[in-house]
């Protein structure tokens, strides 16, 4: 084992027809799906979708940082 750890951040959008949290839970599921050591999330922008007056969708742009295998 190393006595440091270096980390990465990607950023996505994850969307949701419910909340803001489901939006966050599925870009989270989908990213964890392949990406290994997930260890934390930033969330950047919390956006929506408007159709016909009404929230067509919750979007939420985030950071996802994972810590790079072997360190």
């Amino acid at each position: 084992m190393s006595d440091h750890h270096v980390y990465k951040k990607v950023e996505v959008v994850g969307s949701s027809k419910t909340s803001i949290e489901d939006a966050i839970e599925n870009a989270l599921a989908e990213c964890s799906n392949s990406i290994r050591n997930i260890e934390w999330f930033e969330v950047l922008e919390t956006r929506g979708h408007v159709v016909h007056g009404q929230v067509g969708h919750y979007q939420v742009v985030m950071k996802v940082g994972f810590r790079i295998e072997g360190s």
